[in-house]
């Protein structure tokens, strides 16, 4: 399937996806490779422990998160990042309300739907 944003993505014409518990989506730009969104959570919000075939790398723009990769858990927070290879469990519990950028290789086809 061939799919593609609009060149630009203006923050406050965008929608936010309300993913209930505290969770809030929106979806930046994209094509059939690669996939950017925000996800907003507050606190006590749970990213529930899931796994995917994309690629992930997350960039902690806002707040603390108590991120788990696999076996592994480490506090992170504003400035800090993570990888996350195909077929990985991994999800996070917010300690500190904020914002998680995400970046998905190839895009996240089930976020448009």
């Amino acid at each position: 399937m061939n799919m593609q944003s609009e060149c630009f993505q203006i923050e406050a014409e965008m929608p936010w996806e309300d993913l209930g518990n505290g969770i809030q989506r929106q979806v930046f730009g994209y094509n059939d490779q690669v996939m950017l969104v925000k996800a907003k959570f507050e606190v006590g919000a749970i990213g529930t422990l899931h796994e995917h075939h994309h690629t992930q790398v997350t960039y902690v723009d806002s707040g603390i998160f108590e991120m788990t990769i696999g076996i592994e858990q480490k506090i992170i927070r504003k400035g800090d990042g993570f990888y996350v290879p195909p077929h990985t469990i991994h999800g996070c519990v917010c300690i500190a309300a904020g914002t998680l950028i995400d970046a998905f290789s190839p895009a996240r086809q089930d976020f448009l739907e």
